[in-house]
């Protein structure tokens, strides 16, 4: 089965629920729920792998929640370090904090050790309005870091043409998905 096929067969199965006005799908790889099998996360870790200039990346940030089991399997596959955009502060010098402005929430995520020059792969589950990847591309951009590529899981809606557009970073996904009503549908 290709990286597509099952993408599109694991969201056929997901359970969707609503978070106010917003329909939310619930995903292995965007919630952990139902369980999350190796042979999807193994084609998701090796399309990504292909996708990546590895020579310009020196970091890899995981965004907590759901952008951390693909990036942990990155950086340990592609022997990277790996820095975690945190739901809670440390407090620790030149923490960077920035603000999570999700389709369905609001808060705060915190960058801590990165620094300047250094190249930096991001990656995420979902991006659906660009809020929170909005928000981590200026957080690392104010540590003058490099953002050398993003990649995205699950391209929800148009959030990351807009987002292209406003930031001019390169920005990838897996698959291109919409909600219609409580139904995925594929772009």
């Amino acid at each position: 089965m290709d990286l597509k096929e099952a993408l599109r067969k694991s969201l056929k199965n997901s359970p969707i629920v609503w978070k106010g006005e917003y329909a939310y799908f619930v995903n292995p790889l965007s919630d952990g729920v139902p369980r999350l099998n190796y042979e999807l996360m193994d084609l998701v870790l090796e399309s990504i792998i292909k996708m990546v200039n590895w020579d310009e990346v020196d970091v890899i940030l995981g965004i907590e929640a759901m952008g951390l089991p693909i990036s942990t399997l990155l950086a340990y596959k592609m022997k990277k370090p790996m820095v975690i955009a945190r739901k809670r502060s440390y407090g620790l010098e030149g923490e960077i904090c920035v603000d999570q402005s999700t389709g369905y929430s609001k808060g705060e995520l915190y960058i801590n050790d990165i620094n300047p020059e250094e190249r930096i792969l991001i990656i995420d589950d979902v991006l659906s309005t660009g809020g929170t990847m909005y928000s981590i591309i200026k957080g690392v951009k104010a540590s003058k870091a490099i953002i050398s590529e993003i990649i995205i899981i699950f391209e929800k809606g148009n959030g990351l043409n807009e987002l292209k557009e406003k930031t001019n970073e390169n920005i990838q996904s897996l698959i291109r998905v919409d909600m219609d009503g409580e139904n995925v549908v594929f772009l």
